[in-house]
């Protein structure tokens, strides 16, 4: 697994280094669903092979009340940051009760093109996880709380920041969340 690298509070700054270094997408909401912030950004990876995954996370009023958190994953096969943050064991969603032989749970917009998310029935209780693919890649949404994960069923757009524009530079951030330090 490459290592976690130093999670620093959000900020533009921030979410611009690790877009420099990501061979991963960086996604997230865009536009932000009304009310919410960026809260994070993170990578998995070293100096000599670069962000090889990355982690953003979001948080605003969830659909049934209260603060609703929201942590996008992209990674290679076997980076294991996803599966990290799911609380599962093994480093790929599989191993953790996808069921893709049924119809996905959700689908979101990413860079343009629909993709299905599966529920990870093996996560803990206290959050929604749901896995896929985009762009070759493992794409993992974390939510919580659980209920929060209705959020997910608004066909959210994701944008790989990598590719926006000076639009990036009105990005509204709150505090650092700890989700993604632990």
């Amino acid at each position: 697994m490459y290592p976690l690298q130093p999670v620093i509070p959000p900020s533009v700054e921030a979410l611009g280094v690790v877009v420099h270094r990501a061979h991963v997408p960086v996604w997230m909401p865009w536009p932000l669903p009304v009310g919410w912030l960026f809260t994070g950004v993170a990578y998995a990876g070293d100096d000599r092979s670069g962000g090889r995954a990355t982690a953003v996370a979001c948080s605003g009023p969830g659909p049934l009340g209260g603060i609703g958190e929201l942590l996008l994953v992209a990674e290679e096969l076997g980076v294991g940051l996803g599966a990290r943050f799911a609380g599962i064991d093994g480093p790929d969603p599989g191993s953790g009760g996808m069921s893709i032989d049924k119809p996905p749970q959700v689908k979101v917009l990413a860079a343009g093109r629909p993709t299905p998310l599966w529920h990870v029935t093996d996560a803990p209780h206290d959050r929604a996880v749901f896995a896929g693919e985009a762009r070759g890649l493992w794409l993992w949404a974390i939510v919580w709380p659980e209920q929060s994960g209705l959020l997910m069923y608004d066909e959210l757009i994701l944008t790989d920041i990598r590719d926006a524009g000076a639009e990036v530079d009105l990005l509204p951030f709150g505090a650092l969340t700890p989700r993604l330090l632990g």
